[in-house]
C-alpha cells in the first residue's frame, strides 16, 4: 500500500524513544509531520535529524508535532535524540510495520520519505529524497503554511 496525497493517514501504534505507546491518532487537530528514515547515527539521518531539530521551533509555530520514524530500537532512538538534543518524538517501527502501511520503501531498502499530515487527519503532502535530507523540515513547513492559505487559517 502506498499513501497518497488526500488520503486519510493510516492510524497506528507504536513505541517512542521513552519507551511509551503513542498512537497517530492521539494527535488529531494538529498537523503532524512523519518523517520515516533508515537508521539512526547514520550521516544522511543525522543531517535530518538536525534539520528537524534546527526548524523545530518553526514546525511548533504552525502547529505541528514531528515524528521520526526508523526500525531501530526504542533505545537506540533514545540515545540519537540524546546525542543531537532532537526535540521531537522518534518511534521504533519494529518490523517495518508503519512503513508497509505508508508505503515509505524502496528497491533498495528503507526510503527516506516525509508525509504532512492535516489537522484533520489527511495527507497534504509527501516529499522523497534520499539525496537532500536536509530539504525535508523546509518542504513540510511550506505545505503547512500551504495548506493554511489555502483554507484561510491564520492559526491553528
Amino acid at each position: 500500500m502506498k499513501v497518497n496525497i488526500g488520503d486519510q493517514a493510516p492510524d497506528f501504534k507504536a513505541i517512542t524513544d521513552e519507551g511509551k505507546e503513542i498512537s497517530l491518532s492521539q494527535f488529531r487537530g494538529k498537523y503532524v509531520i512523519l518523517y520515516f528514515y533508515p537508521k539512526d547515527n547514520t550521516p544522511g539521518c543525522t543531517r535530518e535529524a538536525i534539520s528537524f531539530r534546527d526548524r523545530h521551533d518553526e514546525l511548533e509555530k504552525e502547529g505541528a508535532v514531528v515524528i521520526g520514524i526508523s526500525s531501530d530500537s526504542a533505545s537506540s532512538h533514545k540515545g540519537f535524540k540524546e546525542k543531537y538534543s532532537l526535540p521531537f518524538i522518534l518511534v521504533s517501527d519494529d518490523g517495518g510495520k508503519i512503513r508497509e502501511m505508508y508505503g515509505a520503501k524502496s528497491f533498495l531498502g528503507p526510503s527516506r520519505t516525509t508525509f504532512v499530515i492535516s489537522p484533520e487527519g489527511k495527507v497534504i503532502h509527501v516529499y522523497n529524497s534520499q539525496v537532500n535530507p536536509a530539504r525535508h523540515p523546509e518542504e513540510a513547513l511550506r505545505a503547512i503554511r500551504l495548506d493554511k492559505e489555502r483554507s484561510g487559517v491564520t492559526n491553528v
